[in-house]
């Protein structure tokens, strides 16, 4: 099986995993958690959102999030702007990338940004006339890209024609977000091939969410496929406020533990990453879904006088 040698993790856990958290998380203990994952190796984040924080209140503080991280060579923070007022917004914050998203489908771009596809695509032609003279990163994102949980399978055709929108508009990568885990390695791989094939020199990320569990399995087809860039949170913190059923998003360490495994470089540390997921199951107070937290890499060997053993 031929893979990458290196793959670029993009940390969204800040801004996908607290999205949906009720409890608001201070701006210095969101900072800290940014600044922790950078001392770990973490070199790309989608660190907060520009939304309505009507809607989202947990991204109230996108402003002050962005500009209290110790930044550093070779990092990249960017937001998350579903609209111009949210890409002024992080343009005014020097972020350092934007992303533009809308969804697959109508019922959950309805549900997901209150308006119909066509809007949201004539949103991306003003948003690119926006950045035409700035020297910015520009990422879209398709949610529901592998499948919606109003309207079931979404037509590939559908993906086709955003993913071409985002290309004519002058965006550098786009991101194909599997909102409720309903992604599959077949489903996975025919994707990402007819878009490569559309769109060769368009980067390709892949978010993937874990809610039927095999969202690593899809991560390595993708590998498999020759994606190089992938979307996760800290301990598998997530799910979508506005797609009924959704869970987190695959795990950071458990996928940075999947690649160490495989030989791919991914230029995290695993030791320093697990510590920062243990911090953070603490701040949000409850058990989280990342695994390696808990069991450690697979030579994380205990003391065999002090584990129980059968007894009479």
């Amino acid at each position: 099986m031929s893979l990458p040698d290196r793959v670029e993790i993009v940390e969204v856990g800040m801004r996908d995993g607290l999205q949906i958290e009720s409890e608001f998380v201070p701006t210095d203990t969101k900072i800290q958690i940014l600044n922790a994952l950078i001392d770990a190796g973490v070199r790309h984040f989608e660190a907060t959102s520009f939304v309505s924080p009507r809607a989202v209140p947990q991204m109230r503080d996108a402003q002050e999030v962005l500009q209290g991280v110790r930044k550093r060579p070779g990092v990249v923070l960017g937001a998350l702007a579903p609209n111009r007022k949210g890409v002024e917004r992080a343009l005014q914050s020097q972020a350092d990338e934007i992303v533009v998203f809308l969804s697959a489908t109508e019922s959950h771009n309805t549900k997901n940004l209150n308006r119909p596809v066509e809007q949201s695509l004539r949103d991306i032609e003003d948003i690119a006339q926006l950045l035409k003279d700035h020297p910015i990163k520009r990422k879209g994102a398709i949610a529901v890209a592998f499948g919606c949980p109003f309207e079931g399978d979404v037509d590939l055709g559908r993906i086709r024609t955003i993913f071409d929108h985002f290309a004519r508009q002058g965006f550098d990568a786009v991101t194909l977000g599997d909102t409720t885990g309903m992604a599959t390695p077949k489903l996975v791989r025919g994707t990402v091939e007819a878009l490569r094939a559309d769109h060769p020199d368009i980067k390709i990320s892949l978010h993937f969410h874990n809610t039927r569990g095999i969202g690593l399995v899809n991560v390595v087809e993708g590998l498999r496929a020759g994606v190089t860039s992938y979307e996760s949170s800290l301990a598998g913190l997530g799910g979508c406020p506005f797609a009924p059923g959704a869970t987190g998003n695959i795990c950071t360490e458990d996928l940075i533990y999947l690649l160490d495994e495989m030989g791919v470089d991914s230029g995290i540390d695993l030791g320093a990453l697990i510590k920062v997921a243990q911090r953070l199951e603490g701040i949000v107070g409850r058990g989280l879904p990342g695994q390696l937290m808990k069991a450690g890499p697979r030579l994380h060997l205990h003391d065999y006088n002090v584990a129980a053993g059968a007894v009479g």
